[in-house]
């Protein structure tokens, strides 16, 4: 499985975990703990991009609990097809998005867990599909409520 982290941490195992909440806070602790501070805490600050705000700070820990809940509720989504696990996925990532949990860091990490997650569902993960306009413009899309180009690539990273 890959490492999608920076610097070092690339080259080393994902922590491992229950593919919950408090999983997703050690997968950016571990990704960023050389260059933040404050990696693997939910933010305290409100931000946004292009207009729009992300989850308020004082709603992050709710919000995060609800959508692990559904993800463990699928049961993350294990041994389906790729195209269930992508519109799961898809979905998954989307909310953890528009949450955007941490000051920094947010589609690093994303990507970190849908490679984990991939992997414990029985999926390949095809890093070369990565491609950073993609990856973007599909995210945005996810932000204003249409999951589908999100869902195609997420079926292209698995196939």
């Amino acid at each position: 499985m890959s490492s999608l982290g920076p610097g070092q941490k690339q080259d080393e195992a994902f922590p491992a975990g229950d593919l919950d909440y408090p999983h997703y806070l050690a997968l950016h602790r571990h990704l960023f703990q050389d260059v933040y501070a404050w990696a693997g805490e939910p933010r305290t600050i409100r931000i946004g991009k292009g207009g729009n705000w992300f989850c308020y700070p004082e709603y992050i820990d709710a919000e995060m609990q609800r959508v692990f809940g559904e993800l463990s509720a699928a049961g993350h989504y294990s041994s389906t097809s790729a195209e269930v696990f992508a519109a799961g996925a898809a979905h998954v990532l989307a909310e953890i998005n528009a949450i955007h949990p941490f000051r920094e860091g947010n589609g690093r990490t994303q990507l970190a867990f849908l490679a984990i997650l991939a992997d414990n569902a029985g999926h390949g993960f095809d890093d070369d599909e990565l491609d950073r306009d993609r990856v973007m413009k599909a995210m945005i899309s996810s932000f204003s409520g249409d999951e589908a180009p999100l869902t195609r690539l997420i079926q292209d990273i698995v196939a």
